[in-house]
Order: C-alpha cells, then sequence, then structure tokens
C-alpha cells in the first residue's frame, strides 16, 4: 500500500521539484511555407531553406513541433538565416525542383526520405545541403542550424570540432 501511494505521489512530488520555467509556445508561430513559396523566398531573401518532412501519424514530427520547434531559441534562429518549409510526404500537393515537377511525396522520395521526421537543408539558391533523419533534441538541433547558418560547413569545419568548439564558449 506504501509502495501504491508513493507511486502516486512521485509525479506530483517532480513537478512540485521542477524548476519553474517558461511554457513554449508552438511551432505554428514559425511561418512556415509550403514548398514552391518558400524556395522561391529563400532565393530572393537569400536565406537557407528548411524543410520538414513530415506525415500526419507521425509521432516523432508531433513531438519535434512541440519540443524543437516551438523553443524560443530555435525559433527566432530559424527565423533569422533560414525559411521553413513543411513538406507532408504523403501529400498530392504539386512541387516543382530544378525545373522538373512532382508532388509531395514524390519529392520526399527524389531527396531520398524515408523515415520521419527528417529535416532537409537547402543552400537559397536551391541546392541540397544535408538530410538529418530523425528527431534531434532542441539543444543539438540548434548547434546543427548554427553549423549550416553561420557557414561551418561551407568553410570544410567538421561538425563535431564545431560542437567541441561551442563547448568551450
Amino acid at each position: 500500500m506504501k509502495r501504491l501511494a508513493l507511486s502516486l505521489m512521485l509525479p506530483a512530488l517532480l513537478l512540485a521539484w521542477a524548476p519553474a520555467q517558461a511554457v513554449p509556445s508552438t511551432a505554428k508561430d514559425l511561418s512556415w511555407r509550403e514548398w514552391n513559396s518558400g524556395v522561391k523566398e529563400a532565393g530572393s531573401s537569400d536565406r537557407f531553406v528548411l524543410v520538414d518532412v513530415y506525415t500526419d501519424w507521425c509521432g516523432w514530427c508531433k513531438r519535434m513541433d512541440r519540443d524543437v520547434y516551438s523553443q524560443r531559441e530555435v525559433r527566432d534562429y530559424l527565423s533569422q538565416k533560414f525559411v521553413v518549409v513543411k513538406l507532408d510526404a504523403e501529400s498530392e500537393t504539386p512541387a516543382s525542383y530544378e525545373g522538373k515537377s512532382y508532388t509531395a511525396r514524390t519529392l520526399a522520395n527524389r531527396f531520398r526520405v524515408n523515415s520521419y521526421p527528417t529535416t532537409i537543408f537547402l543552400r537559397p539558391g536551391g541546392s541540397h545541403i544535408a538530410n538529418v533523419p530523425g528527431y534531434v533534441p532542441a539543444d543539438r538541433f540548434l548547434l546543427l542550424l548554427k553549423y549550416i547558418g553561420e557557414g561551418h560547413l561551407d568553410r570544410g569545419i567538421a561538425f563535431d570540432d564545431f560542437v567541441k568548439q561551442q563547448a568551450k564558449h
């Protein structure tokens, strides 16, 4: 009986003990674009493109929205350096890339996306940089954004070296 009472009280004790944190807003606060307008905007604004490839049934995709894209630091950095695009990997919405016509589904296949979520990074002109499959925690994701957004990748700096350098600051 004591064990049951303790197990029922433990969540409340952990909540009471946890430091107060600001409630993050939602990923909807970002100015998500659809593929065609997002790629076009990136070219005219000279910003990188972050493509969040998702499906409606993907639990990790929803968690990425809730736990990563909702974080103020992530949102602020994305708003400064990236055009953000949502791409539903099961949609038949028309999309074009490099002069060819696709649907969102076939475009995801063209980028070899086979798990969700997958984050695709493009240069402002639309050329492909990298795919990052899976859920990435917010702190690591912010490092990845800075690695690409500040040109460390283009300067040939290895991501692990960049992470070590950031840890020193």
